[in-house]
């Protein structure tokens, strides 16, 4: 016997994950109803579609400027989106300004791993192989690959845990804002600005 999945359950489901009334529906139905299996569907789902406009091009968008700490620190980010329309939404918005707000936060060193500087990577490679001096062979070779990996997840934008909730990642924030919003979202670049920095 399956469950009743009211357009109540459709309608609150569609509120918390942004996905359209028919996939709400869908993951409903192939759940029989359980609110937070029909979630995690959707989200996999999102992620999916997410990963199919990674190709697209993003052209429109917002720069955001955020002032934060009274006057003390300052950023400015500029989001990419594919159309204007997107780029007006509240949702979208909200998006670009707590990716500020983060960059004032935490001070990221560059948006990707491809914005470092391999000569940097190759810095912190030698100061890990220092560390790991004595160790045998297999687990300097670990130690260093974990050490430059923790790294790069800290000096990077998208690898790194997101101030207003720390089990995801920057990354998993866009990711999450492409599939609600149906569009590419490219993080380009940003300038942090600190007093006496």
């Amino acid at each position: 016997m399956s469950a009743v999945i009211s357009a109540k359950m459709v309608g609150e489901l569609r509120e918390s994950t942004g996905a359209g009334l028919m996939d709400c529906k869908k993951a409903l139905v192939e759940t029989g109803g359980d609110f937070d299996k029909a979630i995690e569907i959707l989200r996999k789902k999102g992620v999916a579609s997410a990963a199919k406009k990674a190709g697209r091009e993003a052209q429109e968008g917002l720069v955001e400027s955020y002032i934060h700490l009274g006057g003390k620190v300052g950023v400015l980010l500029e989001v990419n989106c594919e159309t204007d329309f997107v780029a007006k939404t509240d949702a979208y918005k909200q998006l670009v300004r707590d990716i500020a707000m983060h960059i004032a936060a935490v001070n990221p060193v560059c948006v990707s791993r491809e914005d470092i500087d391999p000569a940097i990577i190759e810095k912190e490679r030698k100061l890990a192989e220092a560390q790991a001096e004595g160790k045998p062979p297999a687990a300097i070779e670990k130690i260093v690959e974990g050490k430059v990996n923790k790294f790069l997840s800290e000096s990077c934008l998208l690898e790194q845990a997101y101030v207003k909730n720390p089990d995801q990642t920057i990354k998993d924030v866009v990711t999450e804002a492409i599939s609600k919003l149906g569009e590419n979202i490219i993080v380009r670049r940003f300038a942090r600005f600190q007093i006496g920095a």
